[in-house]
């Protein structure tokens, strides 16, 4: 999201959870007619919902939700993508795995290969591969003040410049109809964008789940993947045609 009022607007009632127009403007220093036009937008994103005289925010962004919590949402189909994309790695790869809970379920299947090095910003990924004693590098950098289990920042990004990956794996919050990939933090897409450029076969993790939902940032079109794996036959659902190679079990 590009709008810096609108992202003022969402920070405000993720912390009030509700607010009133005028106590918006207020804050903002804008006029009530602005206030409204951005909920307006904000409402059509699908981001808050209106109420008489002000706004509240929609539950599912009410929060930045925790690693661990992401974890145990639908944790069944993200082990069954997992076991489906790990059939992409070979003995002796290269592997680039970002935070996301979806490339953490791939981190638990790489123990059966050899030669095996992995990079990633995942802080819980790093670990998992230190307990299973799989060689990794962490990609060093800050630790995210929104998400506090994965590296982000130009120092992460260098040191993934680094290297050429044998595959990427790399998850997101929601895809759309028309192919278009978002998340809700911003920071970790930019990290993602120079896994998938510095990588022989970019790989999109996607849940049925994540289908249709609408997120802030924008990572990038289906079609700049190389492959995705999901946890179903997903191809009726784009419209676009510009699909890569799509993997099921």
């Amino acid at each position: 999201m590009k709008d810096t009022q609108e992202r003022e607007i969402l920070d405000i009632l993720r912390s009030r959870k509700r607010a009133d127009i005028d106590e918006l403007a207020s804050l903002l220093y804008v006029s009530t007619s602005t206030v409204r036009r951005k909920l307006t937008a904000l409402q059509q994103k699908g981001l808050i919902t209106r109420t008489h005289g002000g706004a509240q925010i929609n539950d599912e962004y009410d929060f930045f939700p925790s690693f661990t919590f992401r974890s145990h949402q639908n944790c069944l189909e993200k082990k069954k993508i997992a076991l489906t994309a790990i059939k992409l790695v070979k003995n002796g790869d290269l592997i680039f795995l970002d935070g996301s809970t979806s490339a953490f379920f791939i981190a638990e299947y790489l123990t059966s290969f050899k030669n095996i090095k992995v990079v990633t910003n995942g802080i819980d990924t790093l670990s998992l591969l230190s307990r299973n004693k799989i060689s990794a590098y962490s990609t060093g950098g800050l630790i995210s003040p929104v998400n506090g289990s994965v590296l982000i920042g130009k120092h992460a990004e260098h040191t993934i410049e680094q290297f050429h990956a044998d595959i990427a794996f790399v998850s997101a919050q929601s895809v759309g109809s028309d192919g278009e990939i978002y998340d809700c933090f911003e920071d970790e897409n930019a990290l993602r964008n120079v896994m998938r450029s510095h990588a022989a076969k970019s790989v999109f993790l996607c849940d049925g789940t994540k289908f249709g939902r609408s997120s802030q940032y924008r990572l990038c079109s289906l079609g700049e993947f190389d492959c995705m794996v999901c946890d179903r036959d997903s191809r009726s659902y784009f419209t676009t045609r510009h699909l890569p190679e799509i993997l099921f079990d």
